[in-house]
């Protein structure tokens, strides 16, 4: 089977990339990508067939960053004709579903409908000025007509949860079979309690760092170790994030708190491995790798009570799920008074990684998919 993956850019190390890089690998596919930035994408990627597509788009760069980026990003997609031959399109995060418009064979893995277009718009909108606000309104609008106009016509549309498809049959209408991603646990070990906590997240506004320097707060008023907040994630060059890190930098400001800025896969692995416990605090989630990459290291997760993560941990046996920060300072207390549930929690969560969440079981639910909307099958 000839696939050819689509995908705005290949630039970072999430869990998104991941999924990806193992679609890619298994099928042997082609990567067809805007942007990719080989020195903070997985190394893996490097070994794959890629190729950097798209043209200038007129007017874009009179806009805002993200505005620009969306544009250039739909504008190419939209109008992309492939001429060479293939059995099936799996495109990834969007606008790349818009492939379809000139393309028959559409398999759209949906990581999310893109929220600050609809659950996040709001939120969004805040913290921007008068002028990027009229700009994002109009682009917002126009990306829901179109959006609506292209997914009605995909062939099949896969997704990583149950809070993923019911986004993507509230803004679209249209069912989805979910899929969830796997996790390669044999890469992942417990090595031991550091005295520290972790939140590994990209660093943007909808992932919450504050939420999570917050229950700190608390937790060290009224903690008698000494135990340290790590965060490290990904930060990209949109100015929107950077100002969102300068902020969280300022209240980490003369605590125990350190931010590690696009840490390398193996520094990644070596603080899940020596953490006390992995933190995740992302706004309503619709997947979430964290808590997997958690389990697999042996960690309970003390998570948000929203999204994805819901599907994920199970509260109270791989971990807890908490309504506020200072119920996550709470569990942050417990877990470092009672160091041998915390190490049951631990394993019982590498087990459910193992048993639940392996790439074999991801590619028994994709690859029927792939088969019914693949040419002459």
């Amino acid at each position: 089977m000839k696939v050819i993956i689509a995908q705005p850019y290949i630039n970072l190390r999430g869990g998104v990339d991941r999924v990806i890089l193992r679609i890619a690998e298994h099928y042997k596919a082609k990567i067809l990508t805007l942007e990719y930035d080989s020195r903070n994408s997985f190394d893996e990627f490097s070994k794959l067939d890629i190729e950097v597509v798209g043209k200038k788009v007129p007017l874009s760069g009179m806009l805002p960053y993200r505005a620009s980026q969306g544009f250039r990003y739909g504008y190419s997609f939209y109008n992309m004709k492939l001429d060479e031959d293939y059995d099936v399109i799996n495109a990834h995060i969007s606008p790349s579903e818009w492939i379809r418009h000139r393309n028959e064979r559409v398999l759209w893995y949906c990581h999310t409908p893109p929220r600050e277009v609809y659950d996040l718009y709001d939120t969004r909108m805040k913290g921007r000025g008068a002028r990027e606000k009229l700009v994002y309104a109009a682009m917002a609008k126009a990306y829901r007509l179109i959006a609506n106009g292209v997914t009605k016509d995909i062939e099949e549309i896969a997704t990583n949860s149950e809070t993923t498809k019911e986004r993507i049959r509230k803004y679209y209408s249209r069912s989805a079979t979910v899929v969830n991603p796997g996790i390669d646990a044999r890469g992942y070990a417990n090595g031991g309690d550091g005295r520290f906590f972790l939140y590994p997240s990209r660093i943007l506004v909808n992932k919450r760092q504050e939420y999570v320097i917050d229950a700190f707060r608390r937790f060290a008023k009224a903690s008698k170790g000494n135990y340290e907040l790590v965060i490290a994630g990904s930060l990209s060059n949109d100015p929107e994030h950077q100002l969102y890190y300068e902020k969280i930098r300022e209240m980490a400001r003369g605590q125990r708190i350190r931010i590690i800025k696009n840490a390398s896969e193996e520094k990644l692995r070596n603080l899940y491995s020596t953490c006390s416990a992995v933190l995740f605090a992302a706004m309503n989630e619709d997947f979430g790798f964290i808590p997997l990459e958690a389990m697999a290291s042996g960690k309970p997760v003390i998570s948000v009570n929203e999204g994805g993560p819901r599907e994920t941990i199970i509260d109270n046996k791989t971990g807890f799920l908490v309504g506020s920060p200072k119920e996550m300072a709470d569990r942050m207390l417990f877990v470092t008074e009672h160091k041998d549930i915390a190490e049951r929690m631990g394993r019982e969560g590498r087990r459910r990684a193992e048993n639940e969440y392996s790439w074999n079981r991801f590619f028994e639910k994709l690859d029927p998919l792939m088969k019914r909307v693949a040419k002459g099958r």
